[in-house]
């Protein structure tokens, strides 16, 4: 099995959406390099972010996120971002009604039962949990292997939090990753067991 990995770019502060659900500045380095990250040529960053996040990129196998970031994606229009082959949905409502049943998406109850779907469609890949409540509650449950974070110089100051509504205390390691990019500091923290 692969690891399970809580990701998202995040405020210095710690936020992943301003109160409004608004990244605001928090993707602005993926779009302000020289090097395309994929095949879109929208996404452009520096040659350092490109190294770092192209490799993670591919190394992901199912993407896990909650009902209500599918909502405001509109669910990617059916093909999951960042040429990912498989995103799990927690969710208590079923799919959307018209949703194309072979898109790759799969619709769960609960952190535990999205983490073991992942898990099966990604095989010995990354298995990529959002940040936020549905990261937090993986976090919660000990299902998380290792926290990325992508920190973005500007303060938030209240919002929606990468961590979610986490109250207890997880321990991570020191990062083993510490790269700097064009207005974004990669980090990687493997959890502690």
């Amino acid at each position: 099995m692969g690891k399970v990995v809580m990701y998202s770019s995040v405020s210095v502060d710690g936020f992943i959406a301003d109160e409004n659900d608004q990244p605001g500045p928090l993707f602005d380095w993926l779009l302000s390099g020289d090097v395309p990250l994929d095949e879109s040529g929208e996404l452009k960053v520096s040659q350092a972010s490109y190294d770092y996040t192209r490799a993670y990129w591919d190394q992901i196998g199912a993407t896990i996120a909650g009902r209500h970031v599918f909502d405001l994606t509109d669910g990617w229009d059916g093909k999951p971002p960042s040429g990912i082959d498989h995103v799990v949905v927690v969710t208590h409502r079923p799919m959307p009604e018209g949703w194309d049943p072979e898109a790759p998406f799969h619709f769960v109850d609960g952190v535990e039962a999205a983490v073991a779907k992942a898990q099966e469609l990604a095989g010995d890949r990354l298995v990529e949990v959002a940040a936020g409540d549905v990261g937090g509650q993986a976090l919660a449950a000990g299902l998380v292997d290792e926290v990325r974070m992508d920190v973005v110089p500007v303060v938030f100051g209240a919002g929606k939090r990468f961590f979610g509504s986490v109250h207890a205390q997880h321990l991570l390691e020191d990062p083993d990753v510490v790269i700097q990019g064009g207005r974004v500091l990669h980090l990687r923290y493997r959890v502690r067991r």
